[in-house]
């Protein structure tokens, strides 16, 4: 690579989890600090950074084909963008990505972006540079403070409290990818979430790869978790919201459930991944619980907040799951009622001890089995959201619906509904749920602006 001035402009690319969109949010303000200049809406930019996630099958192929794209564009306008390769696929095949892909001038692992500033320097001298160190304490350390340069936060945004993970799920790539997990400090997560209410953030949702298994120690030197940090957070003024995912069912504290009854900030909805219905698959699975205790863990929430909305994650064929261990999941999705959860196939990452597991699932049958489960998960959503109608509730705006005069926010169970009337992007108001749909609510404006 030759010499090349230092870019001027930059646009973020981010895919998959939540996580991957805080960290995509963190690089565009690492970027701006350094000067450099998100690109106008329609324009190319100077500096594309794909923020990739690993977790389905064919990543590292998707991200080949992005990089194709750029290559293809830039040489269409007579320019060549400089290319950064960011995320967890470029944590577990940055040195293939620079050996198969030429264009690219970085890639950088997800706990070692704060020194994309450096490497983008090293770029423009003609040097190409991968970086996939995982000292997550020092990326945020390192990263410049929220609510730099007047940006403004969306009303819903993300606060990562938590990387990292130690469970070793044999399916999973995030302990190699994001390495062990790790709690932010207390007292670094009320400055930053102040930051982002000062900046318009009315909710703000707690992110980790298992959140609830955050620590620390709060203002007085004590022992806390996270249901003590949920606490201090709704004591903030201006933040009227609180969420957190994603939460694993071994870390569930009486305190965190408890929290659930007594935090009014606290939103009524909770995402807990189960996997399968069937204890021989999550033994395998290395998950450490059965579909019992996952059950009886769900009573207690709602016990403590009857109004919850739950949420899960299941994967469908993994190895040697048979058609009757299949058949136990539907019946565990049958006796939750999930507002909504989400549904994959299994997918065999490279490294993880199932991908070498016998008894691999046809893909034929895995379909099949999908196709069955996300039809049952459908039906529970559309009823959870049918019996909503006729509920009065607080409806965060977050954006402009498809229509004039129309809005679309979420209501406190995380659905998203519809209204016209008079409102603004950041209001908090009140609606009459009126209709149900599968994926969203109509609803009817009572009250404008409540707060």
């Amino acid at each position: 690579m030759r010499n090349r001035d230092l870019p001027r402009t930059y646009r973020v690319k981010s895919f998959g989890c939540q996580m991957n969109v805080y960290d995509g949010e963190r690089m565009a303000e690492l970027l701006a600090a350094k000067g450099i200049a998100a690109a106008p809406e329609g324009e190319e930019a100077d500096l594309v950074v794909l923020n990739t996630c690993h977790i389905r099958e064919k990543a590292a192929e998707k991200v080949y084909s992005d990089i194709g794209r750029l290559v293809k564009a830039g040489k269409e306008a007579g320019r060549k963008p400089m290319i950064a390769v960011a995320g967890c696929v470029a944590q577990a095949e940055g040195e293939e990505i620079m050996a198969r892909a030429p264009a690219v001038g970085m890639v950088v692992g997800p706990q070692a972006y704060h020194r994309l500033p450096e490497m983008i320097a090293r770029a423009a001298r003609g040097e190409r540079a991968t970086d996939t160190e995982m000292p997550a304490d020092a990326k945020f350390a390192a990263l410049p403070a929220r609510g730099l340069g007047g940006r403004k936060s969306a009303p819903t945004t993300f606060l990562t409290v938590q990387e990292g993970c130690d469970k070793f799920c044999t399916y999973c790539v995030v302990p190699y990818t994001r390495g062990s997990e790790i709690s932010r400090p207390y007292r670094d997560l009320l400055i930053e979430a102040e930051k982002l209410i000062e900046a318009g953030a009315r909710e703000i949702t707690l992110l980790g790869q298992n959140v609830n298994a955050w620590s620390g120690e709060d203002g007085k030197g004590r022992p806390v978790g996270l249901d003590s940090l949920i606490r201090a957070l709704a004591e903030l003024p201006g933040l009227h919201r609180v969420r957190y995912t994603t939460s694993h069912p071994n870390d569930v504290t009486d305190g965190l459930i408890a929290a659930h009854a007594e935090v009014d900030k606290l939103m009524p909805y909770l995402h807990l991944p189960v996997q399968s219905g069937s204890d021989r698959v999550l033994k395998a699975m290395n998950r450490s619980h059965s579909a019992e205790s996952y059950l009886k863990l769900l009573d207690r929430f709602r016990a403590a907040r009857p109004d919850i909305a739950l949420s899960g994650d299941f994967i469908v064929g993994f190895p040697g799951e048979t058609g009757t261990e299949f058949e136990e999941t539907l019946q565990l999705v049958d006796a939750v009622g999930y507002a909504q959860a989400f549904s994959f196939n299994y997918s065999p990452r490279p490294g993880t001890p199932a991908a070498t597991m016998d008894g691999q699932v046809p893909p034929d049958v895995m379909y099949e089995r999908l196709q069955r489960l996300q039809a049952a998960i459908n039906r529970d959503q559309l009823a959870f959201n049918a019996a909503s109608v006729g509920k009065r509730c607080k409806v965060l705006v977050e954006r402009k619906g498809k229509h004039p005069g129309q809005w679309l926010g979420k209501s406190p169970w995380l659905q998203s509904v519809f209204f016209e009337g008079e409102a603004s992007i950041g209001d908090l108001v009140e609606v009459e749920l009126a209709e149900a749909g599968p994926n969203s609510l109509a609803g009817r404006l009572v009250e404008t602006a409540l707060a």
